[in-house]
């Protein structure tokens, strides 16, 4: 079995240029299988033996254990997907996860900050000090181009157009978007360059991240989350707000101001209208505006 998975992992990686984060998705989904089928039986049996019924035993483990929805249907792809590939190799002949459906996701809404607190939030860092340049540039930048917060930290100097307004973007897949940012980002993010300072190990030019620690090497999406958990603690804003709020935040707000979803979409890299739809159901008060601009008998 652990043959298989690892000739697997490297046709991920040679073969597909899979990112080091999914493959190690991928690892960890499989290993879990196997944990499971060592638990259950006498170790993990070779994978061409594996059929429907002992992943469905799986699958059945998984719900009792409590996992969320979204966990196992990422589990239910890896599955797929290992299996896909073992009968390229020939060692299954079938694909015995195929049949199992993934759980019915019961979609919540989004959590997003009304722009009174976007406000609130983005004055908070001290920018008497270069930390605080820093931080306010994060929030600007994520909030003003809807930016996932791996987005953001991967962000080298050569990504930023300051004469064009827009920052290059590698989203999820490596699909590259330009996205455009406001210009209060822009002054931010200039303020910030303007004191920044590389580590020794950190390459100066075109490919210098955006973003650094104070030891000047890259800013890791962790420490992103830990800046922002500060100033919230700081602001006493809503604590469940996370770098991804801004994000929605940033898809409510301009739907809320008349933005049609294509453009939303697109604006936020999201590679299906169905994402995107989700904000429309936290727009009610733009679409009630909309309604009272143009119906006849409104008022």
């Amino acid at each position: 079995m652990q043959t298989a998975v690892e000739r697997f992992l490297s046709y991920l990686r040679v073969e597909r240029n899979a990112s080091a984060l999914t493959i190690k998705s991928y690892r960890e989904d499989l290993a879990a299988l196997v944990e499971y089928l060592t638990d259950v039986g006498s170790g993990a049996p070779s994978p061409g033996k594996l059929g429907t019924v002992e992943l469905r035993g799986y699958v059945a483990a998984l719900h009792e254990a409590g996992y969320a929805k979204t966990t196992i249907a990422r589990r239910l792809a890896s599955l797929r997907s290992f299996f896909r590939f073992g009968q390229r190799e020939g060692w299954t002949k079938s694909n015995p996860a195929k049949p199992l459906r993934n759980p019915r996701k019961s979609r919540s809404l989004p959590h997003f900050l009304s722009s009174q607190d976007i406000e609130r939030l983005l004055f908070a860092p001290p920018v008497a000090e270069p930390a605080g340049l820093r931080d306010r540039a994060i929030l600007e930048v994520l909030y003003s181009a809807g930016l996932r917060v791996s987005e953001l930290a991967g962000l080298n100097s050569a990504d930023v157009d300051f004469a064009g307004g827009t920052v290059r973007v590698r989203g999820k897949g490596r699909r590259e978007r330009i996205a455009p940012i406001g210009s209060f980002a822009a002054r931010a993010l200039k303020e910030w360059l303007a004191v920044r300072r590389l580590s020794p190990r950190e390459k100066a030019g075109p490919e210098a991240p955006v973003f650094v620690n104070k030891f000047g090497r890259r800013l890791t999406t962790r420490s992103v989350g830990r800046m922002l958990e500060k100033h919230l603690r700081a602001t006493g804003l809503d604590r469940r707000t996370t770098p991804h709020t801004l994000r929605h935040s940033f898809a409510t707000h301009l739907l809320d101001r008349g933005a049609d979803i294509r453009s939303v979409q697109e604006l936020l890299g999201h590679k299906s209208l169905v994402t995107t739809q989700i904000y429309t159901h936290v727009s009610t008060a733009g679409l009630r505006a909309v309604y009272e601009r143009a119906h006849p008998r409104a008022k």
